[in-house]
């Protein structure tokens, strides 16, 4: 670890030891504005234009593969069929997750100076991919104003000890992990919008879909009517499409490509703020700052680049949300030097990462030998 902080690609077991250092946890010795500071200043100027650029490029991708799939694959031979079917439906999930990654920009206001087109777009974007644009847009507002909190974040909330449910013990093996994935990545998504699944407790039933439940305001209640409509609108579209196309088309086209942004998006997210050298901290220790630091940027190889760098840039993305994603990656090598060891980093794959992370992060706990009893820790032993 140097001036730059933790950037650690383990291919040794020193290496991974190194990666899964504590990153430090006590108030950093510099300031948000100190950060800010030495970003350079067009790196928080929005284009209209370079925004759509990225927009009109994936949706043009979009529309190919859709065009190829269509058109050519049933011409195929059955065998070939059967791996371009598999085949499209990935790199199709992929370019659609860079789509749902625009819209999530939308709603952080880093697409464009102008709040309405931001929502506008956002709200079209997210709704194709059946995500209530405005619910997700507050609740993820909630999670970046509470990273890091045990009792206020909105989603992965790490749970103590005394609160983990009985049966976890016997899932902490891999057949068991190998269940709890499955689950996550493909009913993660829809389980966290229908039921709040590993987000904040509230006194009760949490929704997105809910305009009057807890996780809004009375001032926000018609952007979630608004945000319900729009997922209405398009599954009506998508019954149309299977009475007219048949419900095998409409899955092998649109549904099983979903199934991988929504499994993508779980896993990125997961992996964000789920790592064993991360801290998390209780009322008495939290506080804005370094909770937006207790996340870690990854590496997804060439996906880093379908996914607009969301994946290896999200500690600058947790500091200056509204900065566009394509200057993300200039301002996180700015600040890399003023975070120092502050700054955390892992290149372990992946795919690795998840199977490590789902191993070694089944709860939290506070150091019994620490003065810092606010500070809690993941755990993996019961």
């Amino acid at each position: 670890m140097g001036a730059g902080g933790r950037m650690v690609v383990p291919t040794t077991k020193k290496q991974e030891h190194d990666a899964l250092r504590r990153a430090p946890h006590s108030a950093p010795p510099f300031t948000l504005s100190q950060i800010k500071k030495a970003i350079p200043p067009h790196c928080f100027q929005r284009s209209v234009l370079r925004s759509f650029s990225y927009v009109v490029y994936d949706l043009a991708m979009v529309f190919a593969f859709y065009y190829i799939a269509i058109t050519y694959f049933h011409l195929l031979p059955h065998s070939l069929s059967y791996l371009a079917w598999p085949i499209y439906w990935v790199i199709q999930g992929c370019v659609l997750t860079g789509v749902w990654v625009i819209a999530h920009e939308c709603g952080h206001h880093a697409f464009s100076d102008y709040q309405w087109l931001d929502d506008t777009v956002g709200l079209i974007l997210h709704s194709a991919l059946l995500v209530p644009y405005f619910s997700w847009k507050y609740s993820h507002r909630r999670h970046h104003s509470n990273t890091g909190s045990l009792e206020r974040d909105e989603v992965f909330v790490p749970k103590p000890k005394s609160k983990i449910p009985w049966f976890s013990r016997y899932l902490n093996n891999p057949p068991g992990r190998v269940l709890t994935l499955t689950i996550t990545l493909t009913l993660g998504w829809p389980l966290y919008l229908l039921f709040n699944v590993s987000g904040r407790h509230y006194d009760r039933f949490a929704c997105h879909y809910d305009p009057y439940g807890p996780i809004y305001s009375n001032r926000e209640r018609m952007q979630i009517y608004i945000s319900d409509a729009g997922v209405l609108a398009v599954t009506y579209g998508l019954f149309r499409l299977v009475a007219a196309k048949g419900l095998a088309w409409v899955v092998c086209v649109y549904g099983v490509p979903l199934l991988i942004v929504n499994g993508f998006l779980v896993m990125i997210t997961y992996l964000q703020h789920t790592h064993p050298s991360l801290p998390h901290y209780d009322s008495t220790e939290w506080d804005w700052l370094r909770g937006a630091l207790a996340t870690m940027d990854r590496d997804y190889g060439v996906l880093n680049k379908v996914f607009h760098n969301i994946t290896d840039t999200h500690v600058a993305h947790h500091l200056f949300s509204t900065m566009p994603h394509y200057h993300a990656m200039e301002a996180t090598k700015a600040i890399r030097p003023i975070l120092g060891d502050y700054y955390q980093f892992d290149g372990t794959p992946f795919y690795m990462a998840m199977w490590r992370e789902a191993k070694e992060c089944i709860y939290v706990e506070p150091d019994e030998n620490s003065k810092d009893k606010g500070v809690y820790w993941y755990k993996n032993m019961f």
